[in-house]
This record gives structure tokens, C-alpha cells and sequence, in this order.
């Protein structure tokens, strides 16, 4: 009975021959440009799990490992070294130099005071670099045009070499650096509104108050500003621009925000980090802006920002392949504490590997697996950050989002 179920040798023989002898009907169809779909519906119904799947794919799955050999490189593993190798691609960065005039020599410390005292560990030796100033002011105002994206060994992100069109501009003044937003590529323009929205930026509208949510006035004047502020907001919103925060509207992404209204930028410039506009106090000097750990805090309405998220986000999965790349970044080995004697860490000493049924410590001495240290925010001490609205999430809640 069981071998009535699964087929005799005379139907597989019949089976075989059936797709081994071409018919006059297969021919004819072949001729078709429909031939692979005309024979598959021709074919007989009985035949076997292979002969159907042999020559199908996953789509799926083809997709996604196109579009990781796009994103990152890998290399050939002809040496241990590069076998775990892998790097973002980037085929839009400069090869070239910088420009010298925004560079200045990177003097190493490999983390000592003054008094030579170690007070960074792990640092040490690495390759010769030079700082590039970046303008984390960007106080110069009308159209600026990208030149090219370069390559920063001091940060994550990318960097954007801006070329001022004022002819009589000379020097740092023509030239500048600015951290590159995601997308950004040769040949666009940036503009800077931190000294505010020129006049006669807007052409036939007077340009809009300096609110974002302000309430306009009944009748004709209403509608006009209405309108005013929707064609402010389409020619400035731009990625690569500066706005004051109160002209930024709710649920914009943002980056490098400054916490004084004429300080530098100073949060959310890393690889991949983005910020965003919650909420305009009504009648307020705040803004609320959430950052990129999840915390929510107020900025002052003066403050500018960044239109866009920071360039280079797949920096974070990038491998580095082999300890001497660290060293070539002048990162030194780590050790554990357990390695060292008693006298350097309260892991160290005894015999063989145990910490004593210590909780895990640092070198200092302080919890290291999530101990809280201080309290910012409301829940801390007494003045310790007003401007927290709410903290970023840590464990279960971090967990849950």
C-alpha cells in the first residue's frame, strides 16, 4: 500500500520519459518569448518537487544580500586580517588633501594632564592626523555652495566643504568646514538664517514674525501670511540649513544645536544622530527638543539647529577587522580587572579567575553594569538641569521602545 502511495517504478519511468521526450507542442511553444511559462503549465501534473523549485529564487532574500554588498565592502580573505573586514561605502568622499588653511596639527597627550598623570586610559601612539576647524557657528549669511565631501579622521561624520559666493570674501571667510548632512553631495547649496530671515527674501511678502506658531490677523492680512510662512518654510527648511529654533516647525529632524543663541553647535553632531522639534511653548521662551538618547529638553527659542539628519549613519556597523586598526586610531589594549594584581583594581588578586562575589566595578570603583551615578532631570538634585523635560529611557523602558 505504501508503495502504491509514493509510485511504482513503471510511473516513475513513465515520468522520466515524459520529461526527457520533447514533444512537437514544447517546440512550437520554445519558439515563444513566453516559453518557460507556456511549458510549465504544459508540463504534466505529475513530476516532482525538484523539477518546479530547481530554478526558482528568493527574491527576498537576493535582495537583501544586493543590498548589504551595496552599503558595505567586504574584502577577499586572503588574510586574516581583512577577513572580517567591512566598511561603508562611500564612493561620494573626496580623495584628495584638505585644505590646509581649515587644518591645524594634532599635538597627542596619549591622555595625560599636565602633570603627566594618566587620567584617559587606553590612548596612545596611532597615526599622524591634523584637526579640521569645522564652523560650528555659521554665522555668515547668504548661499553657500557644497564643493565636495571629505573624510574627517577627528569625528564619525562626514564633513562638507562650503565655498562662500561673496566675492569679497577671502581666506577662513570664503572657505569653511561644516559637519555634512545625510545626503548632501557636491554641487549643493546651504544657507545660514542665524542672523535672521533677510528682507526681501520672500519676494511680494513681507517676511513672516520670527514665531512659529504665531496667530495672524483676520481678513486678507490672515491668508497672506498664511501663505508667506508656507513659502518661508519651503525655501528654508532645507537640508544643510541653519534656523533659529522658533522657525522650525513641530516634527522637523535636526542636528548640531547650540544651547546659547550666539554659542556653537554642540549636541547631536555624531554619525547617524538626528534630533526633533516637539513642541513650541505657547507665549514661552522655550522649545522642547528631543534628543537622541530619548530625552526630551527645552531649548531657547533663540537657539539654532541644523535642518537634516548627521551624514554617514552605517558608521556604527562598520568592523574594524583586527586589533592594529585600533592601534593605527591610537586606541591601546583594555585589561581586565580580574587579570590585574589587588593593588591595581578591586577585581584583581587571588587565585585563578574570580572577583570574590564583588559586584562588577570599574577601576574607581563606581558600579559599571548600569549603576545610577547622578539623577539629572526633575527626579535629581535640587537645580541639578531645569531644562530636562523628560529623561531618556534606561532599562524596561528602553527595553519596551
Amino acid at each position: 500500500m505504501l508503495s502504491s502511495v509514493r509510485g511504482s517504478a513503471g510511473l516513475l519511468r513513465s515520468c522520466v520519459s515524459s520529461l526527457s521526450k520533447p514533444s512537437s507542442l514544447s517546440s512550437t511553444v520554445s519558439r515563444t518569448p513566453y516559453a518557460p511559462l507556456a511549458r510549465q503549465t504544459l508540463l504534466p501534473s505529475r513530476t516532482y518537487a525538484t523539477e518546479i523549485w530547481k530554478n526558482t529564487t528568493n527574491v527576498d532574500i537576493e535582495n537583501a544580500l544586493s543590498r548589504t554588498e551595496n552599503i558595505f565592502k567586504t574584502y577577499k580573505p586572503i588574510t586574516p586580517g581583512i577577513r572580517h573586514l567591512k566598511r561603508p561605502l562611500s564612493p561620494h568622499l573626496y580623495e584628495g588633501r584638505p585644505v590646509r588653511l581649515l587644518t591645524i596639527p594634532k599635538r597627542k597627550k596619549g591622555g595625560r594632564n599636565a602633570d603627566g598623570h594618566i587620567t584617559v586610559r587606553h590612548r596612545g601612539g596611532g597615526h599622524k592626523q591634523r584637526i579640521r576647524t569645522l564652523d560650528f557657528l555659521r554665522m555668515t549669511p547668504g548661499v553657500h555652495d557644497v564643493v565636495r565631501i571629505e573624510y574627517d579622521p577627528g569625528r564619525s561624520a562626514h564633513i562638507a566643504l562650503l565655498r562662500n559666493r561673496d566675492p569679497n570674501a577671502e581666506g577662513t571667510q570664503k572657505w569653511s568646514y561644516i559637519v555634512a548632512t545625510e545626503g548632501m553631495r557636491a554641487g549643493d547649496k546651504v544657507q545660514s538664517f542665524r542672523q535672521g530671515i533677510p528682507e526681501g527674501f520672500i519676494p511680494g511678502f513681507e517676511s513672516p514674525k520670527e514665531t512659529a506658531g504665531l496667530e495672524a490677523s483676520e481678513g486678507e492680512d490672515a491668508s497672506s501670511h498664511s501663505l508667506a510662512l508656507g513659502i518661508l518654510r519651503s525655501m528654508t527648511l532645507l537640508p544643510g540649513n541653519v534656523l533659529p529654533l522658533k522657525l522650525i516647525p513641530p516634527g522637523t529632524v535636526i542636528n548640531s544645536i547650540s544651547l546659547k543663541p550666539e554659542g556653537p553647535a554642540i549636541l547631536v553632531r555624531s554619525a547617524g544622530t538626528f534630533g526633533q522639534v516637539v513642541s513650541h511653548e505657547e507665549n514661552g521662551r522655550y522649545v522642547h527638543v528631543r534628543l537622541q538618547s530619548g530625552e526630551v529638553r527645552k531649548v531657547l527659542r533663540e537657539c539654532c539647529a541644523t535642518i537634516g539628519k548627521v551624514s554617514n549613519p552605517l558608521w556604527k556597523n562598520r568592523s574594524l577587522g583586527k586589533a592594529g586598526r585600533a592601534r593605527w586610531l591610537g586606541r591601546r589594549p583594555s585589561v581586565r580587572g580580574v587579570a590585574m594584581n589587588a593593588c591595581d583594581h578591586p577585581h584583581g588578586g587571588g587565585r585563578g579567575k574570580s572577583k570574590s562575589n564583588k559586584h562588577p566595578v570599574s577601576i574607581w570603583g563606581w558600579g559599571t553594569k548600569g549603576t545610577r551615578t547622578r539623577r539629572p532631570g526633575p527626579k535629581g538634585p535640587k537645580n541639578s538641569n531645569k531644562m530636562v523635560v523628560r529623561e531618556r529611557p534606561r532599562g524596561k523602558e528602553k527595553r519596551a521602545s
